[in-house]
């Protein structure tokens, strides 16, 4: 039997949850079929399989394939751009992969502003991510940390009753790693960068874009897997149901 003392998500929260949760998902899923068309990253404005990346994932038969033609260069000169074919046929999946993966971004883009301006108005990030000032004091955090190494995960309440590093872990998703996703994918958008080249700017280029965006994705990856495995540890089924039908029994 549900009590109103103790509190549970609110309807908002638990909506926003599950279209960002199956937005990731999707992104997820399309974006590593994307970086394994292409799966070198570079830094700067330009970069392809002919110059030398900062990053070069074997994910794909495209990774380290050396079959390429003789190459030849565009320009006479010293550093002169050049051109060669490959001698092999490559994987592309591009075409569905980025039109899942452009839908899935926006549904997580709404979801996100949606589940940002509900918790301004109904003070969800005052209550639960802030708290009072010892719920993010170093003392809490220390505690909290050496709980979790040891192992220990307290019992699940059914509501958003938040420890320290959980708030820390959800306001850096929340406020800074998913921003920088959204506006790091809209620089690689040769439509958005032409009207806003000032994203350029930021981000020092096209390929330093796909970089970053590439490092917010593993950051969010990181949490995700660690969010799944702390629900399972703390209670699975009760998670579960706080989440969907915000049944705490």
């Amino acid at each position: 039997m549900t009590t109103r003392s103790t509190p549970v998500h609110a309807r908002w929260v638990r909506l926003t949850h599950w279209v960002a949760a199956a937005s990731v998902v999707a992104l997820a899923f399309s974006g590593v079929e994307i970086l394994m068309v292409h799966p070198r990253l570079y830094w700067g404005e330009v970069g392809n399989d002919l110059t030398p990346p900062i990053l070069e994932l074997p994910i794909s038969r495209n990774h380290r394939h050396g079959g390429w033609t003789t190459p030849a260069p565009l320009l006479d000169g010293p550093g002169a751009p050049v051109s060669a074919g490959r001698t092999f046929e490559i994987f592309n999946q591009n075409g569905w992969g980025r039109s899942l993966h452009f839908l899935a971004g926006w549904m997580l883009v709404a979801a996100g502003l949606f589940y940002v301006l509900a918790g301004i108005i109904a003070g969800h990030f005052r209550r639960h991510f802030l708290g009072g000032r010892e719920a993010l004091s170093v003392a809490a955090l220390w505690r909290d940390l050496r709980a979790h190494l040891r192992g220990f995960v307290p019992l699940p309440t059914g509501g958003p009753d938040y420890g320290p590093l959980q708030r820390i872990s959800y306001v850096v998703v929340i406020f800074l790693v998913a921003p920088l996703l959204v506006l790091t994918g809209l620089t690689m958008s040769p439509a958005v960068a032409a009207a806003a080249p000032v994203l350029l700017d930021l981000f020092g280029g096209h390929q330093s874009a796909r970089t970053l965006h590439f490092a917010a994705f593993a950051v969010l990856m990181l949490f995700f897997v660690a969010h799944v495995v702390m629900v399972i540890r703390s209670g699975l089924g009760r998670q579960v149901r706080a989440m969907t039908v915000g049944d705490r029994t």
